[in-house]
């Protein structure tokens, strides 16, 4: 026989709020759940591709790798810069 009153409360009609509006029902341990993406959003589930960028990182992200201007102003691969002196031993 299981024990009394060690479960939490069941809400077998829990609401699911998605941007204000009940957009499911169903049972929980809460009586109202308030989320911010659902199936019904989210571009796996609606074939939606959906890319956000915010403040260009990506086009900073390939200017600074593209064309080797990392590597640029006399340093080798290694990161060590390029003096005389290494030249001439």
């Amino acid at each position: 026989m299981p024990k009394k009153d060690i479960h939490p409360k069941w809400f077998p009609d829990c609401k699911v709020y998605y941007r204000g509006q009940v957009v499911m029902t169903v049972g929980a341990t809460v009586p109202e759940m308030h989320v911010e993406v659902w199936s019904g959003s989210h571009p796996y589930f609606t074939g939606q591709k959906m890319f956000v960028d915010t403040a260009g990182r990506v086009e900073r992200f390939q200017r600074k790798f593209a064309g080797g201007e990392y590597f640029s102003k006399g340093k080798t691969k290694a990161g060590t810069a390029k003096t005389p002196a290494a030249v001439k031993a």
